[in-house]
């Protein structure tokens, strides 16, 4: 968990009388549905946890659903935080951004111990207040699929390879982030990102792609949620024999 000021992206709901919940034995709570990145989500809170770890577990479990997948079939890659306003401190309590493949089988991801429940209801730590009502928000960020076009001309074919990442916990890199092995134009090829630079100019690949207070300054937007989207495409050029 970490925190921060800035409020989530896509989702803010407030829950009025939060402690209703537990009096009333309610399982479950999920919020109107809200948009991002072109499908419809929504958060699902159990205030007393869900069944993988009991109803009186101590921990309030929260997850984030894609709605609807039932009408039509859905594979994509997301990267998403859950997040809860400190009335206190004014800022959020927020979950690292975790990447996750969201299928009509399994269209649900979230935290079964989000916080515990003696942490939210303390007034001390400001997440509940007043009337026992409290914010939770949502942040959801969905990666482009993978792509291959194929164009012929009369001298070549050009067959270019887009390929999309979605790197979390940027700051926690280090000295360098390397992809997994992957295939483009006959060749085995790896993705090497280094968040501080590197220091010779004869490295392979662009050393000087972007400076380093550009791509960290928050109003730029490279990076969100601590967390930055990759793009590459490598085109092959193949000569055709007359």
């Amino acid at each position: 968990m970490e925190t921060r000021e800035a409020p989530p992206a896509h989702l803010l709901v407030k829950i009025e009388s939060f402690s209703l919940f537990e009096k009333y034995q309610i399982e479950k709570y999920e919020t109107e549905e809200f948009a991002a990145g072109e499908y419809k989500w929504k958060l699902i809170i159990y205030p007393n946890g869900d069944d993988n770890v009991g109803k009186d577990s101590g921990y309030v479990s929260v997850y984030l659903a894609m709605v609807d997948t039932c009408s039509q079939p859905v594979e994509i890659n997301a990267v998403f935080s859950i997040f809860l306003f400190n009335h206190i401190s004014g800022k959020y309590l927020s979950s690292l951004g975790r990447t996750r493949r969201f299928i009509g089988m399994k269209s649900k991801w979230g935290f079964s111990k989000f916080i515990s429940k003696e942490s939210l209801t303390d007034p001390s730590n400001g997440y509940v207040v007043g009337d026992k009502s409290c914010v939770f928000g949502a942040e959801v960020f969905v990666a482009k699929k993978e792509a291959t076009t194929q164009f012929v001309s009369s001298r070549n074919v050009d067959i270019p390879y887009k390929r999309d990442w979605i790197i979390p916990n940027y700051s926690k890199i280090g000295y360098r982030w390397e992809s997994e092995e992957f295939g483009a134009g006959g060749g085995k090829w790896r993705i090497n990102l280094y968040p501080k630079g590197v220091y010779t100019k004869y490295t392979h690949g662009l050393y000087k792609f972007m400076e380093i207070e550009t791509m960290e300054d928050p109003k730029k937007g490279y990076i969100v949620n601590d967390s930055c989207l990759l793009q590459l495409e490598i085109s092959s050029l193949k000569d055709v024999a007359e």
